[in-house]
């Protein structure tokens, strides 16, 4: 599986970025896809996720209710919808693959292809 995301850039406090996720190579059936974030000398941490085949998603606690994870079947597409940006959103965002029994992880290591991120960066 190729992932290649987009949708990155420089945005003020409170406002919003979609990012995008395109997949080629195979289908994502089966599979589920995370977006994780990592700052300069921090940890890649899980942000959301999105079961392909029944559309289930899940949240980390500090962007539940602003970011939103949604699919495109039709063009193996995945979106995180990000509002009310805040400085500490700042990171390059990757997105990425897991299998089961891994559908949903909030671990990266429990996933297997990963794209090559996209910087967000938000200013105060």
């Amino acid at each position: 599986v190729q992932l290649v995301e987009s949708g990155g850039g420089l945005v003020q406090a409170g406002g919003s970025l979609t990012l995008s996720c395109a997949a080629s190579g195979r289908t994502l059936s089966g599979y589920s896809v995370g977006w994780f974030r990592q700052a300069p000398a921090k940890e890649r941490d899980f942000v959301a996720a999105i079961s392909w085949n029944d559309g289930k998603t899940y949240y980390s606690d500090n962007v539940q209710g602003r970011f939103t994870v949604s699919r495109d079947n039709a063009k193996s597409s995945v979106y995180l919808q990000m509002n009310k940006l805040k400085p500490v959103d700042s990171a390059v965002y990757y997105c990425a693959t897991s299998r089961p029994p891994y559908i949903g992880s909030h671990y990266s290591h429990e996933y297997d292809y990963w794209g090559q991120g996209t910087q967000v960066t938000v200013s105060s």
